[in-house]
């Protein structure tokens, strides 16, 4: 398996340590919390599953989406919170949480061409795509959990992504899904269309920058939309901030910004981003979540795991030598490689010494 570098900011190496910080904190069962002995939670356990995938930890990385098959509840949702062991601390059905295995599945497939892995993994993700495709309303924007008609422009961009991925592994194994399709098609027409369907988040960088990360907004649409915000968000050498009214630069939101970036062919700029945040990392290769600018206090107090993620995957998109670098770029419309052009292109990739 290629690991990837970035020159002058980190090398393979230095990927391999990140990636190694998030393994330590992998529970035996396969869950991978915020840090060790901490809470974890759906998506962000996805997003460190990805990140093992590209450091070369398959088996690591199927364990944690083994994790989410065994504990996918009947409609097809997880709680939103998990405590240590895998103790449910807050039922809460989010749709994102769920949408985000089918990102998770299609980056593994991308990374290994295991179709028997798609094959076992396929029931999960079909429950998990009809419960988020359940809770659509009619204009297209979906409820950001079950019962609660609320959408969110963020998780829905992220499912937005999810849907597209969803639908490619519905190819891949022989089960078309057009409604799959046709929903994330009616998402993205509410994202560009219908911005008052989406809950007033508009002082979270999230909210600036996931609908182009997603795939729902390209083009010269998107050039405009980060143009018209980057002063309000980007510090030069430091970061982005996470929320526009204070000064806490966050190194996930930064790596983000970077890979939406790069999903428009903005490389320079994201590669000056990743380089910015690296006052975050550690020698272990683990990264403290934030810093607030003004007293250069590190907040929270915790290296994250899903911090170390961001890092790692928009490295990953920047290197751009391996077909799991472009599930960023290819959200709007993802495309099917050759199973043995992905099962070949880490060799190719990276042939030894």
């Amino acid at each position: 398996m290629s690991v990837p570098d970035l020159p002058g900011v980190l090398s393979a190496d230095a990927i391999r340590r990140t990636v190694a910080s998030i393994a330590a904190a992998q529970q035996a069962d396969g869950l991978i919390p915020w840090f060790p002995g901490g809470q974890a939670d759906p998506w962000d356990h996805v997003e460190a599953a990805m990140a093992l995938d590209v450091g070369g930890e398959s088996e690591k990385a199927e364990a944690a989406y083994d994790w989410l098959r065994r504990a996918q509840r009947p409609d097809g949702s997880w709680a939103s919170r998990y405590d240590p062991g895998g103790v449910v601390a807050d039922p809460t059905a989010e749709t994102n949480h769920a949408a985000y295995l089918a990102v998770g599945c299609w980056h593994h497939w991308r990374c290994t061409g295991d179709d028997a892995f798609l094959a076992r993994m396929w029931p999960a993700v079909r429950r998990a795509l009809d419960f988020v495709t359940g809770c659509q309303a009619p204009g297209g924007e979906i409820w950001w959990a079950a019962g609660d008609p609320v959408a969110l422009l963020t998780g829905c961009s992220s499912i937005h992504q999810a849907l597209r991925c969803g639908t490619a592994i519905a190819e891949r194994v022989g089960e078309p899904q057009p409604d799959w399709e046709l929903a994330a098609d009616l998402l993205a027409d509410a994202v560009n269309e219908r911005p008052g369907a989406f809950a007033d988040k508009a002082r979270y960088s999230m909210d600036w920058y996931y609908p182009v990360l997603g795939g729902a907004v390209r083009g010269r649409v998107a050039r405009e939309r980060l143009e018209q915000r980057w002063d309000e968000f980007v510090v030069p050498g430091r970061g982005a901030y996470c929320v526009s009214d204070q000064p806490w630069v966050t190194g996930a939101e930064t790596c983000e910004l970077a890979l939406a970036l790069d999903t428009i062919g903005e490389r320079a700029a994201a590669e000056e981003l990743v380089a910015a945040m690296q006052h975050l990392r550690e020698p272990d290769g683990s990264y403290w979540t934030g810093l607030v600018l003004t007293d250069g206090v590190r907040w929270p107090v915790e290296r994250t795991t899903w911090t170390a993620a961001a890092v790692v995957l928009a490295v990953d998109a920047l290197h751009g030598q391996h077909p799991r670098s472009g599930i960023f770029r290819e959200a709007s419309g993802v495309s099917v490689p050759d199973a043995e052009t992905v099962r070949g292109a880490g060799a190719a990739a990276n042939p030894g010494p």
